[in-house]
């Protein structure tokens, strides 16, 4: 029987190295295999990337603009090498001038700070004027928004500013209080043009004037004179009033009037010349026969004026005893 060796026997170096090459193979293998796994895991997971809606997906290459993608599920190289940046361009963007708003809501709360560098304007006449007004617009081209301008709030801010200040240049004190909308659409217009001429990429929806009043200074002395002009204006409307209803009035009274005496001239005219045609044949007959004529024109004339006496009697001055006979006293 041959000899056998007892763990009594068994170096103790050659033993822990032989466990340690074990342990090792067996822990790197496994470790390397979790590595692949997660490296799997990881690359998958950033492969992918979704767009909303109302965005286009703008993707980067080490930092380089390399395609633009619409809305929906997209791959990417993982590992940062490829980046998507997700672009709102279905949003509309607001800014505000002259004043902010701090909340909104039911009830809209607007800060009580003051902002004349903005608002405060010279206006054509050599007035100032406080100008609040919103700018709505839309990033119409993604690219453009993120790459050719460093900071395109700064940028729409300054152009609106003074494309603002210019146009208000342009008009009256009167006229800026009567003309919003044609200064605000003067104002979209020329901003849009700027705009397109940087190359920043936005679109200019619309630009409304909040609201336009003299500064704080001198708006008492401005509240009394705009109360004149209405008091004169209602007062001129008063006049129109009166002059709408009596002037017509009076004029056709005036024209009544007039026909009026036109038809009792006409009718004058015409009597008076049946008269004188009367008279004429009258004239013309009395002529042929003026015994018979003298006769008829006194039994006419008795004729007209006895219809207007009554009863009358005609009394013989010869007769003697009639009159007892007649009862004149009963007669009336």
């Amino acid at each position: 029987m041959g000899y056998q060796e007892t763990p009594w026997d068994i170096d103790p170096d050659k033993l822990l190295k032989s466990l340690t090459g074990k342990f090792r193979k067996k822990f790197f293998g496994k470790t390397w295999t979790i590595v692949v796994i997660v490296l799997a895991v990881i690359a998958l997971m950033g492969s992918f990337y979704t767009v909303d809606a109302d965005q286009v997906g703008i993707v980067l290459r080490f930092g380089k603009y390399v395609r633009t993608t619409e809305p929906g599920l997209h791959l990417k190289i993982p590992f940062g090498i490829e980046q998507a940046i997700g672009v709102k361009v279905e949003k509309n963007y607001q800014e505000e001038f002259g004043f902010r708003t701090q909340s909104a809501g039911g009830k809209t709360v607007y800060s009580t700070r003051p902002y004349d560098t903005e608002s405060l304007m010279l206006t054509g006449d050599l007035n100032v004027m406080d100008v609040e007004w919103i700018v709505q617009y839309k990033k119409k081209d993604p690219y453009k928004t993120l790459f050719n301008v460093r900071d395109i709030i700064k940028t729409l801010r300054d152009v609106s500013e003074s494309v603002m200040r210019e146009v208000v240049g342009d008009y009256t004190f009167n006229e800026v209080l009567a003309k919003r909308l044609i200064i605000g659409d003067t104002v979209r217009e020329r901003m849009q043009t700027i705009m397109d001429k940087y190359g920043v990429g936005l679109q200019i929806i619309t630009v409304k004037l909040q609201d336009v009043n003299p500064p704080d200074a001198v708006r008492p002395a401005f509240n009394e004179v705009n109360q004149a002009k209405q008091e004169k204006k209602r007062m001129k409307n008063e006049a129109d009033e009166v002059y709408f209803k009596v002037i017509p009035e009076a004029r056709g009274t005036a024209v009544k009037m007039v026909q009026e005496a036109e038809g009792y001239a006409a009718q004058r005219v015409n009597q008076a010349k049946g008269d004188a045609a009367r008279f004429d044949l009258t004239v013309a007959a009395y002529s042929k026969a003026k015994d018979v004529t003298r006769r008829r024109i006194y039994l006419e004339r008795m004729k007209d004026v006895l219809q207007g006496v009554g009863k009358k009697y005609i009394v013989d001055p010869e007769q003697e005893g009639i009159l007892p006979l007649l009862r004149l006293e009963n007669e009336k």
